[in-house]
């Protein structure tokens, strides 16, 4: 019986070892600079997600290099879509730093195609959105994870649970204002490893918020990295507002990690 307690010792200092291993190859590896706030070059801007409103126009939105971000509207009420890298990326992890106006709906798209295909980190930033759910854009809405939903202020969250999220809503609601600073550059990281059956994390400012994996492979095990401006919606969400990003970096990560 000692022997085996031992032995069971031994594996679990192993797996614990592996572990510790494995995350400090992951945050080892380099972050490579997307946008640097001085040119868009590296990106280029799709129409064909749907967003481009009924008259299929083909501009994709407005997207624009402003006070050393990127800077996204409709260009038309109703017109939207999507900014992407020229670069495709497997399994990696990006970060954001992000300053929206409340109202837009937006996101970061992991792996997406040129229609926009895409597991998607919401950045619904409006009232009933949430930010940092996982989302299956042009995936038939699945999954669609959340843990929590604006109410009609952005100071005011509400916990709750759609589609089975395997994260509890990690901060206080009245800890929210303090903890998200709303008119100021905050970050949102996303992660996505596996090949075609991937495990997806994300954060806000360094807190997790949602994690899932897909279960069946019915995606592509690379893609672009985008950003979102919806198309539709309301005047009044988008009508003099806009989505601003800045600090976009990326790091390839090998799926051991």
């Amino acid at each position: 019986m000692r022997f085996l307690v031992q032995g069971m010792i031994g594996l679990a200092l192993l797996a614990g070892a592996l572990k510790v291993r494995g995350a400090d190859a992951a945050e080892s590896q380099p972050w490579i600079t997307l946008f640097d706030g001085t040119s868009l070059a590296g990106w280029h801007v799709s129409a064909k997600t749907g967003h481009s409103g009924p008259s299929k126009n083909t501009s994709g939105g407005r997207w624009v290099l402003e006070d050393g971000a990127i800077v996204g509207s409709q260009d038309q009420p109703g017109n939207g879509g999507i900014i992407l890298t020229d670069r495709e990326f497997g399994d990696f992890e990006v970060v954001v730093e992000m300053k929206n106006d409340f109202g837009p709906d937006s996101g970061l798209f992991l792996r997406s195609t040129e229609e926009g295909a895409a597991y998607q980190a919401m950045i619904d930033y409006h009232a009933d959105g949430n930010l940092m759910g996982i989302y299956g854009e042009g995936l038939g809405g699945r999954p669609h994870i959340r843990n929590y939903s604006f109410k009609d202020a952005v100071t005011v969250v509400e916990p709750q649970s759609h589609g089975d999220p395997r994260v509890p809503f990690p901060i206080l609601p009245e800890a929210w204002p303090s903890f998200w600073r709303h008119g100021q550059w905050n970050e949102l990281r996303a992660r996505i490893v596996g090949g075609q059956t991937p495990t997806i994390t994300t954060w806000i400012n360094g807190v997790k918020i949602s994690q899932w994996t897909e279960t069946e492979a019915r995606h592509p095990a690379r893609g672009r990295i985008a950003l979102q401006i919806h198309g539709g919606g309301a005047p009044k969400d988008y009508d003099g507002k806009f989505v601003r990003y800045r600090g976009v970096r990326v790091r390839e990560l090998d799926a051991a990690q």
